[in-house]
């Protein structure tokens, strides 16, 4: 479907950037706070149905989604490989408030670095625990855990390994990884009318 043609068919019209940052493999030393990291940013859709376990306090949802009433979606993403990896955030939002989508998504890359609350990080952690230990009920997803374990490292880390990694994870590690994100050279992915031309020369910035 074109993109002239989403209106016409009751669709929302949407502009869609993703800035992305260069993370790390699954075998870094920085790969646990990475995924902390991650779920503290969170995100998601304008219209998701809240509730626990939703992220509905994540940076993403507390200073994006409830904040701008323009904005469609927002999500953080942390994809991790055998030698890297790639931090990004997905947003959407109407073609007429493009530049702004643009300016807020960087402004919440950059203040990643910033101060970190005893709340944030405990939420962030807690449902990362939960959502390995969930996910590990289901047969089909053990069975993958198991055998993308053994190919990658020879051998399987049990649950409990995660779990207690993850909860070594403190505020200065956070603020760590953010710092090493934000000094990688920056991707943009951009789709749907004036989103091209507004993230041309986008930077985050490197934290001083």
């Amino acid at each position: 479907m074109r993109y002239s043609q989403f209106a016409s068919a009751g669709l929302p019209v949407l502009s869609h950037i993703m800035i992305g940052l260069e993370g790390c493999s699954h075998q870094d030393n920085d790969f646990i706070a990475m995924c902390v990291l991650n779920m503290m940013m969170g995100g998601g859709g304008s219209f998701s149905a809240g509730g626990p376990g939703k992220g509905m306090y994540t940076r993403l949802y507390t200073n994006v989604l409830n904040r701008y009433h323009w904005m469609y979606s927002a999500t953080a993403y942390n994809h991790a490989y055998s030698d890297t990896g790639l931090f990004c955030i997905h947003a959407s939002a109407p073609p007429t408030h493009v530049r702004d989508m643009v300016e807020v998504i960087v402004k919440e890359l950059v203040t990643m670095t910033g101060n970190v609350t005893d709340q944030e990080l405990r939420r962030a952690k807690t449902q990362l625990q939960s959502m390995l230990l969930m996910n590990l009920e289901s047969r089909p997803v053990l069975f993958e855990d198991i055998g993308r374990q053994v190919l990658a490292t020879g051998h399987r880390k049990r649950p409990k390994y995660f779990i207690d990694e993850i909860e070594k994870i403190t505020k200065d590690d956070i603020v760590s990884v953010a710092r090493r994100l934000l000094g990688s050279q920056p991707s943009v992915a951009a789709r749907g009318g004036p989103a091209q031309d507004a993230t041309a020369g986008v930077h985050p910035g490197r934290p001083d």
